[in-house]
């Protein structure tokens, strides 16, 4: 019966997330400051595969038995589920927590914690079990300080699942205040920055970057397949946490709309290979690609940003039929 399996599989695999519109307090422990800076500009979408999307599925669903467990064991938790609290730092960084203990931790009854909860394999269950989560999963420990900075609770409480073998192992976590704010002016500048921050490493694979989701962009010399305002030159984030756009003159972009984008829309700089060279019109940019000159834009002898991205060898090689297509009936040049 492995077509049933198979079946489940697909219809997870088809499910999409939409991308997060903020600079998530969750990643802000990525070493790499580049890979936050694509994953917030929208430049790639991550297609998991239909077992790890039911992986993730159990640790979701994971929260709700370790809530009820606690509760039933005389803790006070809230915030949880649906209802998450949430932490808004500005400048587009944000997050959601797992939940809120006003009180009842043995040991600490009447003192508050942010709750974390992680499910774990056998190997990663060992790691955090032994060495604790600061060490083997400075990621989790990057995301409870920064939740602790913005709701000033100033312990959090980890709680960590084997997949395996349903052994539970639990941590309080200490509040570092100067490396939580260190974090949050990290997550400020990278998303308002308007050009890529330097790799992590010149070697692709290196284990940084061997898996990154835009280890294609970084290292492997292929543009961006995504077309949306963040992608685009015209836009810009703001410290208040909106977007502009200066082509239209928008002062707050809705973020359903970010998606989509306009017919204006022209790669960003950093989200392509190519060397982009600048003229008099600020609408139209000019790349050079493979020794050709390409004009990017909507207008006359412009490609679109789509075209360019999902077929950048027929927008080189074009002939005249193509080009009498796109002129006189809007065709447009697709992968």
């Amino acid at each position: 019966m492995s077509k049933i399996v198979e079946l489940i599989d697909e219809h997870h695999r088809k499910t999409t997330d939409t991308q997060r519109g903020h600079m998530g307090g969750s990643i802000l422990g990525n070493p790499c400051e580049r890979a936050l800076w694509y994953m917030f500009r929208w430049t790639f979408k991550e297609n998991f595969p239909g077992r790890i999307r039911r992986l993730f599925r159990r640790g979701h669903n994971e929260e709700q038995t370790i809530v009820s467990d606690l509760r039933k064991i005389g803790i006070d938790i809230r915030d949880v589920g649906n209802n998450q609290a949430r932490v808004e730092f500005g400048s587009h960084v944000s997050g959601s927590i797992d939940g809120v203990i006003k009180s009842g931790v043995p040991g600490h009854e009447t003192d508050q914690f942010i709750a974390e909860f992680k499910t774990h394999n056998q190997k990663s269950f060992d790691g955090v079990s032994r060495h604790g989560v600061q060490k083997s999963k400075p990621g989790h420990y990057a995301q409870m300080q920064v939740y602790m900075l913005g709701k000033k609770i100033y312990k959090s409480l980890y709680i960590a699942v084997n997949k395996n073998n349903d052994e539970m192992y639990t941590e309080i976590v200490e509040f570092d205040k100067e490396y939580a704010e260190r974090l949050l002016r990290k997550g400020e500048w990278i998303s308002l920055a308007d050009e890529a921050p330097p790799r992590i490493s010149k070697d692709p694979t290196w284990f940084a970057c061997k898996f990154c989701p835009a280890k294609h962009i970084c290292h492997g010399g292929k543009p961006t397949k995504q077309v949306n305002c963040r992608t685009c030159a015209h836009s810009e984030p703001k410290p208040n946490g909106t977007w502009t756009c200066n082509r239209h003159n928008a002062d707050n972009i809705p973020e359903d709309f970010q998606h989509k984008g306009c017919e204006d829309h022209i790669l960003h700089r950093d989200v392509v290979p190519w060397s982009r060279m600048e003229g008099d019109d600020p609408n139209v940019v000019t790349f050079e690609i493979n020794g050709q000159f390409v004009k990017n834009g909507n207008g006359k002898d412009c490609f679109a940003s789509s075209e360019l991205v999902s077929n950048v060898d027929a927008c080189l090689n074009t002939d005249e039929f193509m080009e009498n297509l796109r002129s006189d009936f809007g065709a447009k040049i697709s992968g």
